[in-house]
């Protein structure tokens, strides 16, 4: 038996580089992935993350770098030889057999007694909470029993590794929501170390413990949900996840406690000291929902700008107004509705005041 990194990765990825003749698909990505981790490859399409997830699956090659799976490389090792099973975006299932002989079928070609398949595929349906549906076909189920299948199917084999390929893309937005807590407390409670490729930023945040946000075959940044939103470290990243206020300046004070960077529109204060210089360009992100709108001028000279309800856009919850500023510049603003009563809510047309606290921001220097 392979022995596990001595440093705790469970799965490690060093320096992979995968070519497509002249394009640079994948480009000296290095990852360690701790055991039992869920863990997310974030990005638009043609972003690599496909490309990752079949090298790691043995779909393709790396040109060059490896990949090291609880001790054991991986290179030149095909697909069937791996520790490591990956559920597609289209589950995959045959339709001319039951639930039940769907699961049991990679145990089946593996040659598996028949004791022991009749156990682990009971084991699994109780699992996806699926046993009296055991003998119907896969037409016969809604979009999130089908995935479930494909999930037992996945993980009847006990891989070390489970891959999912944009493992909830094909439910509607509602079912994909409470899919998604589902499908981690399963594999949570398997404990499968869990690689997902997912463009939807909102089911990488809410499934994984780490995401990694990948552009043109690098990572750009690699955290918790939470450093991720709140820290981004590139305009991309910050950009890319979530809404966000981009506004370009330039450092007009730089203090080791606070720092001022002067806007077309506004003036940041932002409440501690950052790595940079006077006059640098800098661009400065804030969150809408860390914004406040009031209908007078509020106390103190930064932090602040008047504004034109120009759009809005009621969720339920929340609704997010989008202000024209005076140089035309728009600015975001989520409010909670935490009242029924929206008689004194701001509407179309009125002019407001924008206001957040000095650690409301972050500032990025690429």
């Amino acid at each position: 038996m392979a022995k596990p990194q001595a440093d705790g990765a469970f799965l490690r990825i060093d320096s992979v580089v995968k070519e497509f003749g002249d394009f640079r698909a994948v480009d000296q990505v290095s990852l360690d992935i701790a055991k039992g981790e869920i863990f997310a490859l974030l990005g638009s399409s043609g972003c690599g993350k496909s490309t990752l997830l079949r090298m790691l699956a043995g779909f393709e090659t790396p040109t060059s770098g490896r990949i090291i799976l609880n001790g054991q490389d991986l290179a030149g090792k095909p697909p069937y030889e791996r520790p490591v099973n990956m559920m597609f975006q289209s589950y995959a299932l045959f339709p001319h057999m039951t639930v039940a002989d769907n699961i049991a079928f990679g145990l089946r070609r593996d040659g598996l007694p028949k004791a022991e398949i009749a156990q682990r595929v009971e084991e699994m349906l109780r699992l996806v909470q699926l046993t009296k549906l055991a003998a119907r076909k896969p037409h016969q189920l809604s979009g999130g029993q089908q995935q479930r299948v494909a999930l037992a199917r996945s993980l009847a084999k006990r891989p070390q590794l489970l891959l999912l390929d944009e493992p909830l893309g094909a439910l509607d937005k509602k079912l994909r929501e409470a899919t998604q807590i589902e499908l981690v407390n399963i594999i949570e409670q398997v404990g499968v170390t869990c690689v997902m490729v997912t463009h939807d930023q909102e089911e990488a945040m809410t499934m994984a413990s780490r995401i990694a946000v990948m552009s043109e075959g690098r990572f750009l940044q690699v955290g918790s949900p939470a450093d991720i939103y709140e820290t981004p470290t590139t305009r991309f990243v910050a950009d890319f996840i979530g809404n966000v206020n981009l506004t370009d300046g330039r450092i007009v004070v730089d203090e080791a406690d606070h720092v001022q960077i002067e806007c077309a529109d506004f003036m940041h204060h932002i409440g501690h000291g950052i790595t940079g210089y006077l006059g640098q360009q800098v661009t400065v992100a804030v969150r809408p929902e860390k914004i406040s709108l009031s209908a007078e001028q509020p106390a103190g000279r930064f932090n602040q700008v008047p504004g034109t309800v120009k759009e809005m856009s009621y969720f339920g919850d929340t609704t997010l107004y989008h202000l024209e500023l005076a140089s035309g510049a728009r600015l975001k603003v989520t409010v909670e509705n935490d009242s029924r009563d929206r008689s004194n809510a701001p509407t179309w047309g009125d002019r407001v005041w924008a206001h957040w606290q000095p650690n409301a921001q972050v500032v990025l220097t690429q």
